[in-house]
């Protein structure tokens, strides 16, 4: 059994610090992205849109599945996988975030919006076709593949779709992380990126998706995290990533940066 890897972070993660933390931000767009809800320059992206994609998805012959962790209100679920995948599990620990989430897309399965949004209403949830599973817990606790299995994860409800059969534990063809994993120490990331290799449903077209901060690798080029004791998070260097997912046995198959945010801020990569 290998060692833990606590060799070059001074200090870790603690759970309910930063579930304490993200509580005192407001449950919006603005709130989970730190203020620049609505001071990014999307004209600057490379990304293809998931509402007006490059080209047509591919047509598939059951219903797809993604796993939205660290949620927050729910931004990723409604404007990025709902236009993609038939289903989302939606998880996020800060009771205030999750509870808004909820409160989003039950008011697009109500065909309303919410009070403050600009935003369009949740895709499919109104007309049944699409669905959203909402789960309030931490990462620390969540099995991809058992999403209730851990006592402390708190089943809100489902929204849309509803299937003849349960499928809560049929795992995910897209597993989505995103500007959550510092929250997560090296060794419970490396843990629950393992958990998320066996939930994905076929192992060749199923892919974990990680979008997160990057510092610089350290001064004698290797892996770097720097820890902020504000939200009790790390952020970590390019390498320092790459070694996590070397040691859960993942295979990097594409990586790309993020461009359109403003100058200053941390280096954003996929």
């Amino acid at each position: 059994m290998s060692q833990p890897d606590t060799t070059y972070t001074p200090s870790q993660p603690d759970v309910e610090e930063g579930i304490e933390y993200w509580s005192t931000q407001p449950a919006s767009y603005d709130g989970v992205l730190g203020g620049f809800g609505s001071g990014l320059m999307p004209e600057l992206s490379t990304v293809p849109s998931a509402i007006r994609p490059l080209k047509t998805p591919p047509a598939h012959t059951r219903r797809t599945r993604a796993l939205d962790v660290g949620a927050g209100v729910g931004r990723v679920t409604s404007d990025v996988l709902l236009h993609l995948v038939s289903d989302v599990v939606l998880v996020e620990p800060v009771e205030g975030f999750v509870n808004e989430a909820w409160k989003r897309g039950a008011s697009s399965a109500e065909g309303i919006l919410v009070e403050d949004s600009s935003h369009a209403r949740w895709k499919g949830i109104q007309d049944k076709t699409k669905s959203v599973t909402v789960l309030q817990g931490t990462l620390q606790a969540l099995d991809p593949l058992h999403p209730l299995a851990d006592p402390t994860t708190k089943l809100l409800g489902r929204l849309g779709y509803e299937p003849a059969e349960e499928d809560l534990e049929s795992g995910f063809d897209v597993i989505w992380c995103q500007w959550c994993l510092g929250h997560l120490s090296n060794v419970d990331l490396v843990a629950f990126f393992k958990r998320c290799r066996q939930g994905l449903r076929d192992p060749d077209n199923s892919i974990i998706v990680v979008k997160e901060n990057l510092c610089h690798n350290a001064a004698d080029g290797g892996p770097e995290t720097v820890f902020d004791p504000s939200d009790s998070s790390l952020t970590r260097s390019d390498l320092a990533w790459k070694k996590a997912f070397t040691r859960a046995g993942l295979t990097l198959v594409h990586e790309q940066v993020q461009r359109g945010f403003p100058v200053g801020l941390y280096e954003v990569r996929m």
